[in-house]
């Protein structure tokens, strides 16, 4: 459960960005959102969060729960409708302008909820949430690290079991296992494991495939560990490897290592992503790297920052983001290495820990 404290300064830190916004309260109702400013993890609740005060709205499945796990909320079992839980809760705060989640509500929602809070002003309060969610505390860092260490173990073991005959999904499902025995509660994503002609596929999800000497297998997951993710992509060998696969995996290794040691406080995202395409495109591999560099993740796999041409967001102190380059040519195959960073202020803080020296199995 997150400490006490901590859920106070978050909570405290989204006030102040709501009083510069110059509005008297917020509805959160976007899933990740309520979890990070109230500590509850449940399927379902709504927050109203004033200046002074904080309310958990839920149903009976959660009330007990909810008490338990949010300690900084009045927790309050809604009416069938929750709509006229909330407008009690507006009227009784004198809410006259409500900021609303404009990036995750859908347009249904906000027609009912703008057809329902008559008096009340609505008005989006874009991705503050986001913002803050993508620098972490300690107790994030400490539980991401953790996350991080699970999909290690899995990977580790799995390459024990990789051998001519079993399917790309023989392979998913033992990763999958081995981090729930490790201790996640399940895969952050749908696992990648694509070999052979396949691994020239970025996102390549588990097929019927047997794997065959030769092959060039991507593996791309991640374990989902009290609600943080973590995310790893290892490139491996089945047998002695093509001569240009080998000249591959080490151009993109050298982008992944000399991008990774750059993804430090006070760049932005475009600027690290140039430090691994550089690398990439001058190798004569142009137009093979088609997406981006990295990206942040948390409470949910893709999350800010982006490390990619259009990233424009200052790296700072405490965000958790992927480094993973990669080269990926049709008909032959595709290598992708990456890693999960906590940024710093020089020496980015490298969590992945499985090598990234070349494996022949």
């Amino acid at each position: 459960m997150v400490d006490k404290q901590i859920l106070s300064n978050r909570l405290d830190t989204f006030r102040k960005e709501l009083k510069n916004l110059g509005q008297d309260g917020a509805l959160i109702t976007k899933r990740e959102n309520y979890m990070y400013l109230s500590g509850f993890s449940g399927t379902s609740a709504n927050l109203v969060i004033t200046d002074k005060k904080a309310y958990l709205l839920t149903d009976f499945r959660y009330v007990e729960q909810s008490a338990k796990q949010a300690p900084m909320f009045e927790v309050i079992q809604h009416k069938t409708d929750i709509k006229d839980t909330i407008l009690e809760i507006l009227n009784a705060e004198g809410i006259k302008k409500l900021g609303f989640e404009d990036e995750s509500l859908t347009y249904a929602e906000y027609k009912s909820f703008k057809g329902k809070f008559q008096g009340t002003e609505l008005e989006g309060i874009g991705s503050v949430i986001e913002g803050l969610r993508s620098i972490k505390d300690s107790y994030e860092i400490e539980t991401i690290t953790k996350a991080v260490e699970i999909a290690d173990g899995a990977f580790s073991y799995v390459l024990g079991i990789i051998k001519p005959g079993i399917t790309e999904l023989d392979v998913a499902a033992e990763l999958e296992y081995q981090m729930k025995k490790l201790g996640a509660s399940g895969a952050s994503f749908e696992t990648i494991v694509a070999s052979g002609l396949r691994s020239s596929m970025p996102h390549g999800v588990a097929s019927e495939k047997k794997l065959e000497i030769g092959d060039t297998i991507t593996m791309d997951f991640g374990a989902l560990y009290n609600h943080y993710c973590s995310d790893i992509t290892r490139t491996v060998f089945l047998g002695q490897p093509d001569k240009k696969m080998i000249d591959i995996y080490n151009i993109v290794l050298e982008a992944q290592l000399t991008s990774e040691r750059g993804a430090v406080s006070g760049k932005t995202g475009r600027e690290v992503d140039k430090i691994a395409r550089d690398i990439i495109y001058d190798k004569g591999f142009e137009g093979k790297f088609g997406h981006g560099l990295g990206h942040g993740l948390g409470l949910e796999i893709h999350e800010n920052p982006r490390l990619s041409p259009s990233g424009d967001k200052v790296l700072k102190n405490n965000m958790a983001v992927t480094v993973e380059p990669g080269i990926y040519v049709e008909g032959l195959g595709g290598v992708r290495i990456e890693d999960t960073i906590i940024i710093r202020d020089n020496n980015p803080l490298v969590l992945t820990q499985s090598k990234k020296d070349m494996i022949i199995i």
